[in-house]
């Protein structure tokens, strides 16, 4: 199983320490090459030194907030900026923009979310984003291409999705809820929802060779390479 950062570095600000730590290992898990900082002390050596491609900033900090940050990003390098923020009102919205941010994340948020907020940011900067490789299936979410071997694999876009999703929680088992909340933002139980997109998964992928996709009963699903 290897994962290949594609050349995109993510620096995040987050002085929440819990949020911090997830945010850092879901975006390593997606394929980033991932710093985190707790306050904006230290950003601009942190910057030169680590050169990211995206800063993924909290608006609320200590010192100085996410605005006043996100102007020193624009100053000194080319990295985009989502802003991750409890506040959503439009003047909100406007002062960050107007400070250089790309696009926000509202809290709370799911991870799915800001995975596939970072892979269009750093689409449209013309950035690389990372893929993931799981035995012989590779998932490429920013070209939004699977294959496996030398086959392609064609997948719907919520199936694509569901995919990407599995793949950024590789070796992990994901409830059926935790699918629901994160693939299609549903919070009500349908089990045979997530029932039917894993089978049509498995079909399209065990096409080209073993299963990858594994039930762990009574707890979820998990897409990990053969023992």
């Amino acid at each position: 199983m290897t994962t290949k950062p594609g050349g995109a570095r993510v620096l995040v600000v987050e002085d929440d320490d819990a949020i911090n730590r997830s945010l850092v290992g879901s975006l390593s898990d997606a394929g980033y090459e991932v710093r985190g900082l707790p306050d904006g002390r230290g950003l601009e050596a942190e910057l030169d030194r680590f050169r990211p491609d995206l800063v993924v900033l909290d608006w609320m900090l200590p010192g100085r907030d996410g605005p006043a940050l996100s102007r020193v990003i624009r100053a000194r390098t080319a990295a985009a900026v989502i802003m991750v923020t409890a506040r959503d009102e439009v003047e909100d919205r406007v002062r960050g923009f107007d400070a250089g941010v790309d696009d926000y994340v509202v809290k709370p948020f799911a991870t799915s979310e800001l995975l596939a907020r970072t892979r269009a940011v750093l689409r449209r900067a013309g950035v690389t984003v990372g893929t993931v490789q799981v035995d012989d299936l590779l998932v490429d979410a920013g070209a939004a291409r699977v294959t496996r071997g030398d086959a392609e694999v064609d997948l719907t876009a919520t199936e694509l999705r569901l995919l990407v999703f599995l793949a950024e929680n590789r070796d992990r088992v994901m409830s059926t809820l935790q699918i629901l909340t994160q693939v299609w933002g549903y919070d009500d139980y349908a089990d045979n929802l997530v029932q039917v997109h894993i089978s049509a998964l498995r079909r399209k992928t065990e096409a080209h060779g073993p299963r990858l996709i594994h039930t762990a009963r009574g707890l979820g699903y998990v897409l990990r390479a053969p023992r």
